[in-house]
């Protein structure tokens, strides 16, 4: 059975100047470039204190919203999916992935039908659970469930809030039987069966967290979520992330983690 919070490599994009037009859900200022680049150049070390050789793919300047490598393909073991982007401006970053991936991976397949981005896409100990969302819908999860098949791992395709862009925008796994979610997603019941921790009201922005081996890696600015991990046992690392805020983004879609 694979470890859906142990890991050896990740794949990571680095922002170019483009950034500043990358897609948001609702107007606000753009992201400081510099900024940016030193906030993805921190998340990166985080990664590799956490055990991580982090390998840096190819600048995209030409696709703003490039650095959120995650939205583009899923790693599952040693079988890689070049994903669907739900947004036209995004296809390719998939398009533009697969060669890494297949340099990398014994197996590389790809969905060609509907649309599904990585942000919906959240992989347990036993099953993947794919969110309807405003960028995945059902030919795009159907597809990915094919996709799939081989790893044994069950699929469940679940309802995303219609006001959360992603699915995982609102939920993370913190170890192997356990979920960081929401107040409005565990509502759901999409976690049946699992132990859920609840997000603290007002700091839902923390629920986009990354468990990376032996670490619970989340936004710096949450002292709630930090002190109520902490308490629960995690060792609990932050990292600023408020420039890729600005533009939807969040610490799991800047990576792609793997474990081969």
């Amino acid at each position: 059975m694979l470890s859906p919070i142990r890991f050896r490599q990740a794949l990571v994009r680095p922002p170019t100047p483009s950034v500043v037009d990358g897609l948001r859900a609702i107007d606000g200022p753009d992201p400081d470039f510099a900024r940016f680049a030193d906030e993805h150049a921190a998340y990166v070390a985080v990664l590799q204190a956490a055990g991580l050789m982090v390998e840096v793919m190819a600048e995209l300047p030409d696709h703003p919203d490039a650095v959120f490598v995650e939205d583009a393909a899923l790693c599952v073991g040693s079988l890689a999916v070049v994903l669907r982007p739900g947004a036209p401006s995004r296809s390719g970053e998939a398009d533009a992935i697969v060669a890494d991936l297949e340099a990398r991976f014994s197996k590389v397949t790809r969905v060609t039908e509907g649309f599904v981005d990585g942000g919906d896409i959240l992989v347990t100990a036993d099953e993947v659970l794919i969110g309807l969302s405003a960028r995945t819908d059902r030919a795009g999860a159907g597809a990915l469930m094919s996709a799939l098949a081989s790893t044994g791992l069950a699929i469940r395709i679940v309802e995303t809030p219609s006001d959360v862009l992603h699915f995982k925008t609102d939920c993370a796994i913190v170890d192997e039987r356990t979920i960081f979610s929401t107040a409005r997603l565990a509502a759901s019941g999409c976690f049946e069966g699992y132990d859920v921790v609840v997000c603290p009201t007002g700091e839902e922005a923390a629920a986009n967290l990354i468990r990376v081996n032996d670490v619970v890696v989340m936004r710096t600015g949450f002292p709630a979520t930090e002190r109520l991990l902490t308490e629960a046992g995690y060792d609990v690392v932050t990292t600023d992330a408020d420039e890729a805020a600005r533009i939807d983004g969040g610490l799991s879609c800047m990576s792609l983690r793997c474990s081969w």
